[in-house]
């Protein structure tokens, strides 16, 4: 009979994932998921399977937290316009930590480093991206519905590039560019491309 569990996942899930997040998938080393967690390689690889299933499963658990994210910034008040917009307005780091803002995004990061060589990642940042792209699409389709965006508007071809911006946006933030700059650049793509 299996003992029962002495850890909360959710923590070592998040632990797990600040740690892939701040080292990347491939410097990040068992001994730095161990002290991270405070778990035994193990308890580890026991609740979780090897190195791999454990960055999949946290790398999942962060898309599907940014999908929710987007979701709920869109669904906000105000016509769907006003909404487009305000999800273009970058906000100030928390508590002003500029390393929290040049962490960039953990799907993009993780990408960047091993779509090339993980179809697994690969999967997990096509599914989580056309989920983010298919909201913004919805959305763009309703502003035109409203009459705030020309009936011409084609929402998937807008809804893509406001997308590629987004993602833009969100690599030159890791870059270490300034939140009042990157806040421009978000207001500017909002004004010319939501008239």
């Amino acid at each position: 009979m299996a003992r029962p569990r002495k850890f909360d996942e959710a923590q070592v899930l998040e632990a797990v994932r600040d740690e892939f997040w701040a080292k990347g998938y491939t410097a990040t080393s068992l001994d730095d998921l161990m002290k991270a967690t405070g778990l035994g390689k193990g308890s580890l690889y026991g609740a979780f399977g090897d190195k791999h299933q454990l960055f999949l499963k946290a790398l999942g658990i962060y898309a599907g937290e940014r999908v929710v994210g987007i979701q709920e910034a869109l669904a906000g008040e105000g016509s769907a316009v006003e909404r487009l917009r305000a999800a273009f307005d970058v906000p100030e780091p928390a508590g002003g930590d500029v390393q929290e803002a040049t962490r960039g995004c953990l799907l993009a990061n993780s990408s960047t480093e091993l779509a090339a060589l993980d179809d697994e990642v690969l999967a997990c940042a096509r599914k989580t991206y056309q989920a983010v792209e298919d909201l913004l699409v919805d959305i763009v389709a309703l502003a035109v519905a409203e009459g705030d965006l020309p009936a011409g508007t084609v929402p998937r071809d807008l809804g893509r590039l406001l997308f590629a911006v987004q993602q833009g946006v969100e690599f030159l933030s890791k870059t270490g560019m300034e939140p009042a700059a990157l806040r421009q650049i978000g207001r500017s793509a909002a004004a010319a491309l939501l008239r």
